[in-house]
């Protein structure tokens, strides 16, 4: 198992967490992005910048995940691509994506892809909040306590 991380915009709260928990629970993490990332020099953990473009990231990320992966990400058709490889996603608000709920999911996004298309302002999600971050470091240490090492 291994984590990747959809790394462009997600929270530095959530990137510290990871840090942590990476060395902790011998996971290796990977921060993937368009962008240069700035990482501790650490053996578990590495980035990978990709060029820039649409959804070049998110096809590195579906390239690299493998059945087991765990992927932190808030990209719904980034998610439904990772569960279909038999993935994990978990958002960074602590919020799983499964094949329960990315179907109907996957419709909520296009219809507001649909509306901001046609001009609609429909805003964006919540500031990320306090509570978001416990969530997300909740739901983490459950999975990873489920998937730990066995020595």
């Amino acid at each position: 198992m291994q984590i990747i991380v959809d790394a462009d915009a997600c929270p530095a709260v959530v990137k510290e967490m990871l840090f942590w928990a990476g060395p902790r629970m011998r996971v290796a993490v990977t921060l993937v992005a368009n962008q240069f990332l700035r990482t501790l020099p650490l053996p578990w953990l590495r980035a990978v910048q990709v060029p820039a473009g649409f959804d070049v990231a998110d096809a590195r990320i579906v390239e690299m995940t493998q059945a087991g992966d765990l992927v932190v990400t808030a990209d719904i058709p980034l998610a439904a691509a990772v569960i279909a490889k038999g993935g994990f996603a978990l958002d960074p608000r602590g919020e799983w994506m499964n094949e329960d709920n990315i179907a109907q999911r996957l419709s909520v996004h296009s219809m507001m892809d649909e509306l901001r298309t046609s001009g609609v302002q429909t805003g964006g999600p919540a500031p990320y909040a306090a509570r978001d971050g416990k969530n997300f470091a909740a739901q983490l240490d459950r999975s990873l306590a489920k998937r730990a090492p066995q020595d």
